[in-house]
């Protein structure tokens, strides 16, 4: 198959997966009602701040996959997007910020993981997640401080 068409593939499954899982989400009064820090961002940020970063994610997989489909890299590659998946509906769905917390930093290690680990042989898919791997921190911080002020 084209390379190409997979290149279509991991951005219809990552882009589409998270798109489809914050369309779904519905935050309601809930969130709104939640004690949030000072530095957390004003809605309208989260949806295109994810949407690149679940581009950069798209072809990070696929650089990698083309390469190395079996490899650890990509098995990291696939925790840190089972991960990444998981945090939406546990945290706004089930409404279990501590769990959500645990699971954002085991996404958050994933990602260091897959960076590490892809430097050497896979040096622009570790770069395209250096931007991700700094707006988890981010998260991770903003999931801590809702934890803590709630």
């Amino acid at each position: 198959m084209n390379r190409f068409v997979w290149l279509a593939a991991f951005l219809v499954l990552v882009v589409g997966g998270g798109l489809a899982l914050g369309g779904l989400t519905v935050t309601g009064g809930w969130y709104a009602e939640l004690a949030k820090p000072a530095f957390n961002p004003p809605a309208w940020v989260f949806a295109p701040a994810w949407t690149v970063l679940y581009i950069l994610i798209a072809i990070a997989g696929w650089r990698v996959w083309l390469r190395e489909p079996t490899g650890r890299v990509m098995q990291l590659w696939c925790l840190q997007l089972v991960l990444n998946f998981a945090w939406t509906p546990v945290f706004f769905g089930a409404h279990l910020v501590g769990l959500a917390l645990v699971i954002i930093l085991l996404t958050l290690v994933a990602i260091l993981g897959f960076v590490a680990l892809a430097w050497r042989a896979h040096r622009f898919a570790a770069v395209l997640f250096l931007p991700y791997a700094a707006w988890v921190a981010f998260a991770t911080l903003l999931n801590v401080s809702i934890v803590m002020l709630n």
